[in-house]
């Protein structure tokens, strides 16, 4: 007969938005065994699984709560009640209570009193009514709910809240970026606590209003603002996502002396929500009778851990640098209509993200589940027009992102790597994705570069037969490029010829070289640019070179991106086994490049000198891209044609010790150990090369 053997969760701790996906391993009637599915749809020898979600609620507190509710609002009615400054009641950006009420706010506090404990009166009328309504052999998922809700502790998301830091109130900072678990907790992280204070401040006093300046910051903001509003209601709604759970509270399924749980999902998979923040969830899986539709056997019940709140960052902010005023800019949250912004996101795969590189990092927030979202959260609320991703899982890319970004409006480009060397799954193997918004551009051509070929034909060229094999073990890496020709749908006030179509070739690629292959890498890059090269001469097209390159400024890979030549003396000629670089004066190319983050370091723009200290003087370019806790520095970059574009913003750079709170990247707050480059372009007059 079908039986349940084992239940367990691949993550130790739940978190809004990421789906939990219980492993289920089943012994088959035949002795075998397997965690494949067995619905009711296809029952195995008369037999199914069925699941239960609930989330818990204890009652034992709003039994007594439940006459000080009526006993309040007779008082109050009466005038009977007088409410002083220094009662902590709830706060509509402090819907735990934790919030000490000035003068002047008595009657709005009323108000909030009476919702509050009005809540608690309606789950304890209708528990006694609704208990028992369901079959006990029904299996779903439930949440345990407490009788007051649960704030999390900002800084460790796994620890309850218990102070709040009253400056981020009256600054009006994200709530959940004011709870700590301790004193000691805040103490430790204040010096970069008080940052939050600081920014707000400071977007109070340049523009009176911190939203608007944020790039991406509407999309985060509604998103935190959920959850506050969340934690204010009564009535969470339903998630037709995690199956036909009936509304809460009609799905009160059992009650075992003061605990009472609520179903919250039907099927095997369950994603937590934001009414789910501070609650424990129960899952129940069994065997059920086809014919009978009852248990058999043994129920298996897992518990989780509390759910916590997703981490959201700080938005990052999208900073002016052209110098002049851009008629649109930023209106509604989009850039002006004659620009387009471009962002490369190296988003560090699934394969690559493991406990042993990254033990720092809390598995939770290191696993995929988690990780996927967070990316998502971050790339779309970018809004940008064109996107370049690197180390994108094939399957990632079919499954999760072509589909959540096609959502949103992109259409989506792949190209894989190649699998020569590679020897995992096809599934696991990464590549560069580039999508771009359907609303503002058309797909004209794809080009595809696969280092490997090129090996190849390098090879037959000029290595002699015997040489061959180990010329092509040094050379053959699997990288690839993905270069897109699009055409803009957009009204280009800088094209000297309104008539003219406006297209732009957009590169996208991972150059994935171990460091000790400085001239595979240096080969990498040229031949690249030898091919946009071709691409630029023919159809005269402005240039956009994003992506990972794994090579930090001031090498000879940047050197010949940012200055079209390799200085013939650099070091890192000196190791060239096959002769590939040889002779020097051919390491150049005719494009004019130039690093879109060097605009941080033009020279008379004001007010740009917090986001010149992030940049590497001697360089022009940021001081980190990549931080683990093993190394930082630059390794992305977004270069484009300074004849044809020029830059209108830049997504700010992030601060190292605002990482370093967490270690290193990955965080909890960050999900690649990259940080995005963005930047926003202009078209200007074409002047012919």
């Amino acid at each position: 007969m079908l039986s349940v053997l084992r239940v367990h969760l691949p993550s130790d701790i739940p978190i809004v938005g990421c789906e939990l996906a219980p492993y289920v391993l089943l012994r088959r009637p035949d002795k075998s065994h397997g965690s494949d599915d067995v619905p009711e749809s296809s029952p195995l020898e008369g037999h199914f699984l069925r699941y239960k979600c609930s989330r818990y609620y204890s009652f034992i507190g709003l039994l007594s709560f439940y006459p000080l509710v009526f006993a309040t609002r007779k008082a109050i009615c009466e005038r009977q009640l007088n409410l002083d400054c220094g009662v902590d009641l709830l706060h509509e950006d402090d819907p735990l209570g934790l919030y000490t009420w000035e003068d002047g706010e008595s009657a709005y506090a009323i108000q909030l009193f009476l919702s509050w404990f009005t809540f608690f009166a309606s789950l304890y009328d209708e528990c006694d009514v609704l208990a028992g309504s369901l079959l006990p052999d029904s299996h779903r998922w439930y949440r345990i709910q407490s009788d007051r809700k649960v704030a999390i502790c900002s800084v460790h998301p796994s620890e309850q809240a218990t102070l709040q830091c009253l400056g981020c109130v009256k600054a009006k900072i994200p709530v959940a970026k004011s709870y700590h678990c301790s004193p000691k907790c805040f103490s430790d992280a204040w010096q970069h606590h008080r940052v939050l204070h600081e920014r707000a401040a400071s977007a109070v006093n340049e523009n009176g209003n911190e939203d608007d300046e944020m790039f991406g910051g509407r999309y985060n903001n509604a998103a935190a603002g959920a959850v506050n509003a969340t934690l204010a209601t009564s009535q969470p709604s339903a998630n037709l996502a995690n199956g036909a759970a009936p509304l809460y509270p009609a799905a009160v399924a059992q009650r075992n002396g003061g605990e009472t749980w609520f179903e919250v999902g039907r099927s095997k998979t369950y994603t937590p929500t934001a009414d789910d923040i501070g609650h424990v969830l129960k899952f129940e899986c069994a065997v059920v009778d086809a014919e009978t539709k009852l248990t058999v056997g043994h129920v298996n019940t897992l518990l989780t851990s509390r759910v916590i709140p997703a981490p959201s960052p700080t938005p990052r902010k999208l900073i002016p640098v052209s110098g002049v005023d851009v008629p649109g800019h930023m209106e509604d949250g989009r850039i002006s209509s004659g620009t387009f912004t471009v962002l490369s996101y190296n988003i560090l795969s699934d394969a690559s993200a493991t406990n042993e590189l990254y033990s720092y990092c809390p598995s939770w927030a290191l696993s995929w589940p988690y990780r996927r979202q967070n990316l998502l959260r971050e790339i779309v609320g970018y809004r940008a027009d064109i996107v370049c991703l690197q180390e994108v899982q094939s399957d990632h890319f079919e499954e999760f992102f072509s589909p959540e970004l096609d959502k949103h409006g992109y259409q989506a480009l792949f190209k894989r790597k190649t699998s020569e060397v590679f020897s995992g799954s096809a599934q696991t193997i990464d590549g560069c994705a580039t999508f771009f918004r359907r609303d503002r551009f058309s797909h004209v051509k794809k080009y595809e570069v696969e280092f490997n070929k090129a090996a190849q034909s390098l090879t037959d060229a000029l290595v002699p037969s015997a040489q061959k094999k180990t010329a092509l073990n040094r050379l053959v890496k699997d990288n690839v490029a993905l270069i897109v020709v699009l055409e803009a749908k957009f009204s280009n006030q800088g094209v000297d010829n309104p008539g003219k179509r406006q297209l732009v070739c957009v590169a996208n690629t991972h150059v994935n070289v171990h460091q000790d292959l400085k001239d595979v890498k240096l080969w990498q890059v040229h031949t690249l640019l030898k091919g946009l090269e071709k691409i630029a001469a023919s159809a005269d097209i402005p240039m956009l070179v994003c992506g990972d390159f794994n090579s930090v400024p001031g090498s000879a890979p940047h050197a010949l991106l940012a200055m079209g030549k390799v200085d013939p003396m650099s070091s890192e000629l000196a190791v060239d086994p096959l002769g590939i670089l040889r002779p020097a004066t051919k390491l150049t190319h005719a494009l004019p490049l130039v690093s879109a983050y060097s605009s941080f370091a033009r020279v008379g723009l004001g007010g740009l000198e917090q986001h010149r200290r992030r940049m590497d003087p001697a360089t022009n370019e940021p001081l980190f891209t990549n931080c683990t806790r093993d190394f930082i520095g630059t390794l992305d970059y977004i270069f484009y044609s300074a004849d044809s574009l020029t830059v209108e913003s830049l997504l700010e750079l992030l601060d190292e010790d605002s990482l370093r709170k967490d270690t290193a990247l990955p965080s909890p707050e960050w999900s690649s150990d990259h940080i995005a480059l963005l930047a926003e372009f202009r078209c200007k007059p074409r002047i012919r090369r």
